[in-house]
């Protein structure tokens, strides 16, 4: 046989190109399948973006009635205790719901193991330079105020 009818590798040239159009329908089908995936995920994707955006706006609507409330109980507190005294023990309440929760939450965490219990390693002592700065800055504070 000639090299024209046989090429390099032997076979004739009528295989390789079905081998070749073969190689390419396959090609076409693999990328016909992906786009058909994509539009899928695109249109599965838009009510849940839908969803997560009526979740947010839920979520700012909780926060600002938490602020709501908590501004009602201020104004509830100051009508038997001074202005003061009653922001404060409100600020109290707040910081002790927050320790108390988030002291449960670290256990949690720590109690799953693994990479959530790295997680909680991790925010403990976040959490303790955080408190040893704010500490600091207080006394510092409170010094000025006394000294000053």
């Amino acid at each position: 046989m000639s090299e024209s009818t046989t090429g390099n590798t032997g076979r004739p040239v009528a295989e390789r190109s079905a081998a070749d159009r073969l190689a390419g329908d396959m090609a076409d089908v693999a990328r016909e399948e992906m786009q058909t995936v994509r539009t899928e995920f695109v249109e599965a994707a838009r009510p849940a973006a839908s969803g997560v955006l009526l979740l947010g706006a839920a979520a700012g609507c909780a926060v600002l009635g938490v602020g709501a409330a908590s501004a009602t109980v201020l104004r509830i507190l100051e009508t038997f205790l001074p202005r003061k005294l009653a922001a404060a023990g409100l600020t109290a309440g707040y910081l002790t719901g927050a320790a108390v929760l988030g002291v449960v939450g670290l256990q949690q965490l720590r109690e799953a193991g693994g990479s959530s219990q790295r997680l909680a390693e991790e925010i403990q002592e976040a959490i303790s330079g955080t408190v040893s700065r704010i500490r600091q800055a207080g006394a510092a504070a409170a010094r000025d105020v006394h000294n000053g």
